[in-house]
């Protein structure tokens, strides 16, 4: 699939998306004009703005409706990180300067604390790693 088909599937999934909020706020708008005396130009102008907010947001989120994107975890996939915790076999790693929760694989020997480790996958958001053992003293 070519870019411009890829990015006119993204913006429509976000449109459609979007809709049933929009479809809300304008039945509670309805609904509230019956009860409350409200101006015309409040109504359309609070649509207008949730519609400006929407087309705003879209830059920032348009990421997570590109189901070709590649998630965070999978880009730290070979990355190293350090054992914030005692994994045996979950715990917390830093990686990319950031805290993640950690598994180990079954049957590995516990990662201690301030040890090197790898990510090799990732589940979700825990990251799947292993000991960085073998290659420090392979340097040694």
């Amino acid at each position: 699939m070519d870019k411009r088909a890829r990015s006119r599937r993204i913006v429509i999934r976000y449109i459609l998306l979007q809709i049933p909020a929009l479809v809300v706020l304008i039945l509670l708008l309805i609904v509230a004009k019956r009860w409350i005396s409200l101006p015309v130009w409040f109504i359309w102008g609070l649509i207008a703005l949730w519609i400006a907010k929407d087309a705003g947001l879209f830059f920032f989120t348009w990421r997570a409706y590109d189901p070709d994107y590649k998630a965070a975890g999978n880009l730290m996939i070979g990355q190293k990180g350090i054992a914030e915790t005692r994994l045996a076999p979950t715990g917390h790693v830093h990686v990319g300067g950031e805290l993640w929760q950690a598994e180990i694989e079954g049957g590995s020997l516990p990662v201690e604390k301030g040890e090197s480790v790898r990510v090799y996958a990732n589940r979700g958001l825990t990251l799947l790693v292993h000991s960085d053992r073998g290659e420090n003293n392979a340097k040694s």
